[in-house]
């Protein structure tokens, strides 16, 4: 900002102590990203299509960490710009785009978890198509740098007025109070309404889920109760696999045909063994096979709907600051917020790209298996007979 040198001042002891603050921040997002990244290399249990678009946000977040923060550190501390136009005008296109590639992978994640939970069936086919998850993870990069790119561009050449003056570096929009509402609402407010979206119809159908699967264990209960010890075997069975069927979002008809049938031969299945008088005890009936795996995908279902929960929040308290504070500010020409305030949310935002790489073996098994593998290659080797032994 052109108000950075007479605004920021200070003295040695607040000067060591940001920049080790700043210095640390950098290592943070650097080695966190970079150790997704090389799970990825490593890892081939971690090559799937959701798993993909963490890549593409850690791809994005570590670029910010390895360029961005490390050029701001030394024009934050020293209040001038010392590398030149055309190194602040790639700083500037670089951080943006950055900043929202990973904000639009945020979404990307949502939408991808959104349609792993209500629409299983679609989604495990297009898992194997390779060519539409390369296509989605471009298209963040391509969208997110018409947000900005353009402008960074062309904009110093617009306005006639130079983006390094007086020794800062700052994009030429920066008081554009117009144009930066505009490109909020794309990069923020946009896609907080869409990842909100995806959240309320995951919530949504997890719950029409359990409650369709408790409806079913109440009333086959009640069937069974007072049914014939010959007849609870087949009542077993039908109830478990009904339960099976209506607690999945069959989207085809040839699915659903398919469960029917399969629902079909097993009841035929269960009165052969009546009608023979087979004895059938509860530890070996089949029926708990099904049961166990419907609680088993609700249960993932879940897992994946509390870990976005948790990467959407941050996403939301490191954003939110900063984007309305960009417009206010702009909106009042820098008058009624002082550059601190700013400077604080700015490192809010970057903040978000540090702490998202910690996010995934906090939510996801895989990952943290990965990291182990990681950082504890020898650990792991030692744990691995006793595991498959027990």
């Amino acid at each position: 900002s052109p108000t950075l040198n007479s605004e920021l001042k200070f003295t040695l002891a607040v000067l060591v102590f940001l920049a080790v603050l700043m210095v640390l921040v950098v290592v943070i997002t650097v080695f966190g990203n970079g150790l997704v990244i090389l799970a990825f290399l490593v890892n081939k249990n971690l090559r799937h299509r959701s798993n993909y678009f963490f890549l593409n946000l850690a791809i994005s977040d570590f670029i910010v960490g390895a360029f961005c923060i490390p050029l701001y550190i030394p024009y934050i501390l020293t209040g001038k710009w010392k590398f030149g136009r055309h190194v602040c005008q790639l700083w500037l296109v670089v951080d943006y785009l950055m900043c929202t590639a990973s904000a639009f992978n945020i979404v990307l994640i949502s939408y991808d978890r959104f349609l792993s939970v209500t629409k299983a069936v679609t989604y495990r086919i297009e898992q194997k198509m390779t060519s539409n998850t390369v296509a989605k993870m471009l298209a963040i990069w391509v969208f997110a740098f018409l947000i900005y790119g353009p402008s960074l561009i062309i904009w110093e050449h617009v306005v006639d007025k130079n983006i390094t003056h007086d020794g800062n570096c700052y994009a030429g929009f920066h008081n554009n109070w117009y144009f930066l509402l505009c490109a909020s609402v794309f990069e923020f407010f946009i896609p907080c309404i869409f990842v909100a979206y995806f959240n309320i119809q995951i919530y949504q159908d997890i719950q029409n889920r359990q409650r369709i699967r408790l409806q079913s264990t109440v009333t086959c209960s009640k069937q069974m109760s007072v049914s014939s010890t010959g007849n609870k075997v087949l009542m077993a069975d039908h109830c478990s696999l009904k339960e099976e069927v209506s607690s999945h979002d069959l989207e085809t008809q040839d699915s659903t045909s398919t469960s029917s049938r399969t629902v079909m031969q097993s009841l035929g299945t269960s009165r052969r063994h009546v009608a023979r008088g087979y004895s059938v005890t509860p530890d070996k009936d089949q029926s708990v096979g099904p049961r166990m795996k419907t609680k088993s995908k609700l249960d993932r279902d879940k897992k994946i709907a509390k870990s976005l929960a948790i990467i959407v929040f941050v996403f939301v308290i490191c954003w939110a600051p900063y984007s309305l504070l960009m417009i206010v500010r702009a909106a009042c020409y820098e008058g009624c917020i002082h550059e601190s305030m700013y400077e604080i949310t700015f490192w809010l935002l970057w903040l978000n790209s540090s702490v998202n790489p910690f996010l995934y073996p906090l939510c996801h098994a895989r990952f943290r298996q990965a990291f182990r593998k990681i950082l504890c290659p020898k650990k792991i080797e030692v744990l691995t007979p006793a595991q498959s032994v027990s």
